[in-house]
Parts: C-alpha cells; sequence; structure tokens
C-alpha cells in the first residue's frame, strides 16, 4: 500500500451499504485514506432511507449517486470491501478483500437501517484501526 491507502466498497446497488461506509470511512478518516464505492448493478439514487439514517449522524450523502463498478477501481484500490455482490466482483491477486455480511438496506425503513448504518461504522472503524489510520470525529 502506498502512503495512503485506496479503499473500494462494492455493493449489487451502489445505493445503501457501499455509500453508507465510503460516507463514514470519508469522515472518519479525516482525508488519510482515498474512498471509493461502486455497485454490480447500480440503482438510479442513494436509498433515501440510508441518507436519512446518515443525516442522524451529521453525515449528508444525498448528493452521492450510485456508480458502476469497473475493473480499474478495483486495480487502483489496496482494499476490496464487498457486501452481497457476489461473483461480479473481479478478482485480482494480491489485492486485500474483506466480505461484510450486512442486510440489505433496500426496501426497508429509517429504523432497520440505523441498525445497519451502526454495524458499518463500527467495521469502519476497525478498518481503519488495521490500517493505521486514527479515526477523526
Amino acid at each position: 500500500m502506498s502512503d495512503k491507502p485506496s479503499v473500494l466498497f462494492v455493493c449489487v446497488h451502489n445505493a445503501g451499504r457501499s455509500q453508507m461506509a465510503a460516507a463514514y470511512l470519508a469522515h472518519l478518516g479525516g482525508g488519510a485514506v482515498e474512498v471509493r464505492s461502486a455497485g454490480s448493478q447500480p440503482a438510479d439514487q442513494v436509498n433515501p432511507a440510508a441518507v436519512a439514517a446518515m443525516a442522524e449522524d451529521d453525515i449528508d450523502i444525498a448528493a452521492q449517486t450510485p456508480k458502476v463498478l469497473t475493473t480499474e477501481a478495483v486495480q487502483d484500490s489496496d482494499v476490496v470491501v464487498t457486501m452481497g455482490c457476489g461473483d461480479t466482483c473481479p478478482y485480482f491477486p494480491g489485492k486485500r478483500y474483506e466480505d461484510w455480511v450486512l442486510d440489505d438496506p433496500a426496501g426497508q425503513g429509517v429504523e432497520a437501517v440505523r441498525l445497519i448504518r451502526d454495524e458499518i461504522r463500527g467495521l469502519v472503524e476497525a478498518l481503519l484501526r488495521e490500517l493505521g489510520v486514527e479515526a477523526v470525529d
């Protein structure tokens, strides 16, 4: 890894889990980590319940847009965190891969998404520690 590690979060629609994880990593990493997110089948917009849940934690993801997963995004990342993208995520030997098993927030209300959000925050905080980056808040 370079001086500034890069992390790619991947889920199917890039509308909930990966957007929340990327937002937390960008926020808590304080610019010390390059952050990307993408989906194997991107949705038209970020999940409104995810937007609302993140706003409760003073993080605004309303302007984010789902992006398509590219081979280049995987190649350019030191760590690839998958969240239910299955076999559609390209694999490159030598990359660090993690699979975070999280409920899909699609079709869920804010109450359910809060639980997913909180679980993601804990995983992101652990990832920051593993990367040797002190979380800021």
